[in-house]
């Protein structure tokens, strides 16, 4: 006897359980690479690397709350490889720039490829917004996808281009002028800038995250309750 085809609803909630279990664990190596290299440079480097611990952690903090919310917003059935490939790009970089906390040059650069990677990313989830505003079939999914396109569009259009611009201007600054840069460690006031704008981006999604919670669970009634008069 065979058994009955799953449904949208349990489909949905594996690819969900998969997304959150993938984001974390690719966080949470990103995570331990940081720690590692971390305690090298707490009792061997140069003091003025600790600032970049800081800030790289925040940038883990930032992505793996950015995917979080992605995907309690807009993750369904089917599987969604590209997206999830772009997860492995984007831990790959983080690793490489966890591996440079002394190295200023190198950090500003392979944060850049990061942002740029990023910023493909929220272009290439533009998509998935659409595929789910097709899924809207009540007043709070409407509501949901129009904030949510909203904001994929300001990071489109003016985070993602303002940060790579940001990286990549750091790192040709301390190539050109080692001296300032790097002598006179004016590298110093890069990071600061970087580590602040990434608290408050930070703070900004978690007060953004908290408003459309309930807009959140009222969608995924909404699919439940769809899927459920359909059959």
């Amino acid at each position: 006897m065979k058994s009955p085809p799953a449904s949208r609803v349990e489909l949905d909630e594996v690819i969900v359980n998969v997304e959150l279990t993938l984001a974390s664990i690719v966080q949470g190596l990103a995570l331990s690479f940081l720690a590692e290299n971390a305690s090298g440079v707490l009792s061997k480097g140069p003091a003025t690397a600790w600032p970049y611990i800081g800030v790289a952690f925040l940038t883990i903090l930032l992505f793996w709350s950015r995917a979080l919310i992605h995907t309690l917003t807009l993750i369904r059935w089917p599987l969604e490889f590209v997206h999830n490939f772009f997860y492995f790009a984007c831990a790959l970089v983080e690793v490489l720039a966890f591996q440079h906390l002394s190295n200023p040059f190198m950090w500003f650069a392979l944060n850049a490829v990061f942002a740029a990677l990023v910023w493909a990313l929220f272009v290439h989830d533009l998509r998935i917004i659409r595929l789910r505003a097709r899924d809207s079939v009540g007043p709070s999914s409407s509501r949901l996808y129009a904030i949510v396109e909203a904001d994929q569009w300001l990071n489109i259009r003016f985070v993602m281009p303002c940060l790579f611009i940001f990286r990549s201007g750091s790192a040709c600054a301390i190539k050109m002028l080692p001296d300032f840069f790097l002598t006179r460690h004016g590298h110093l006031l890069l990071i600061g800038f970087q580590g602040i704008t990434l608290l408050v981006y930070l703070a900004c999604l978690v007060r953004s995250f908290t408003e459309i919670t309930p807009l959140i669970s009222a969608t995924r009634a909404e699919w439940r309750d769809d899927v459920e008069e359909g059959v």
